[in-house]
């Protein structure tokens, strides 16, 4: 399935679809698409096929910019991009995962390529505020619905990443390394941190975004600001063009089951 190409003028429609036909082909990853009325149920029933960890990436829309952003990184991909002057020389999945072993989680994320200076991480702790005021609904896997209706999407893509490590999903897909988002092995060795302390599971992923289960969610006040801290040093902008403050952003969000983070 491709996606919607009406708004593509009809003398470049051929050479498109071409162009979005050799991107899906050379994607290596195991791709099907499921019903997303029942998308939590669904992907239940996918963790246990035994056919690597499913990761529910949204629309066909997104599932392509994940595609193109995968080939960009890829060693394939650089091949192509190699004479921009700049251009990162990509690693291999076993290289990211190796390096990643070497990075303190929140200490060294600063030390991330694109990280934002302290003096840039301006928000404050703030008050707890009334949970009265905040839905109790958890977000759940939010790459499934409609960005702006809130509502289920008919379809779902779903991938399978080759691993029973959920933490090892961003090296698997080159995920990272543009604006202040972290290269991958700073995403690995976050990932891994919260799911050792907390029990994070990574279920959704697509071009900007993640979507997390929590199992084990701090629930004591002091602790959940303190995780919002880390978070703010990994994911500014979830704060800053969020809540504004760490203890809004612990309370409505570190201190329940899901937690989604974007970059822009």
């Amino acid at each position: 399935m491709l996606p919607d190409l009406s708004n593509v003028p009809e003398q470049f429609r051929a050479s498109a679809e071409a162009a979005y036909k050799k991107l899906i082909a050379e994607f290596p990853y195991e791709r099907i698409e499921v019903p997303g009325a029942d998308i939590a149920g669904e992907w239940e029933r996918l963790r246990k096929l035994g056919r690597g960890w499913p990761v529910i990436v949204g629309n066909v829309d997104k599932f392509i910019k994940l595609a193109d952003q995968y080939h960009i990184f890829s060693p394939e991909g650089y091949k192509e991009l190699s004479n921009i002057e700049g251009f990162p020389k990509p690693r291999s999945v076993e290289e990211i995962l190796k390096i990643s072993n070497s990075i303190r989680f929140p200490d060294d994320i600063s030390k991330a390529p694109g990280a934002y200076s302290p003096e840039e991480l301006s928000a404050k702790v703030g008050d707890w505020p009334n949970l009265g005021e905040f839905s109790d609904d958890a977000p759940g896997i939010s790459l499934a619905s409609d960005s702006l209706t809130g509502k289920p999407l008919d379809k779902v893509q779903v991938i399978f990443i080759p691993t029973e490590n959920s933490w090892e999903i961003p090296a698997f897909l080159y995920w990272g390394g543009w604006n202040a988002c972290p290269p991958p092995e700073y995403h690995v060795a976050a990932l891994k941190h919260w799911h050792e302390k907390y029990g994070l599971e990574l279920v959704g992923i697509n071009g900007d975004s993640m979507d997390m289960r929590i199992s084990r969610p701090p629930k004591d006040k002091d602790e959940a600001i303190s995780v919002a801290k880390d978070i703010y040093l990994y994911c500014p902008d979830i704060v800053d063009q969020g809540p504004g403050n760490l203890s809004t952003l612990a309370a409505i969000m570190v201190t329940r089951n899901w937690w989604t983070f974007w970059w822009d």
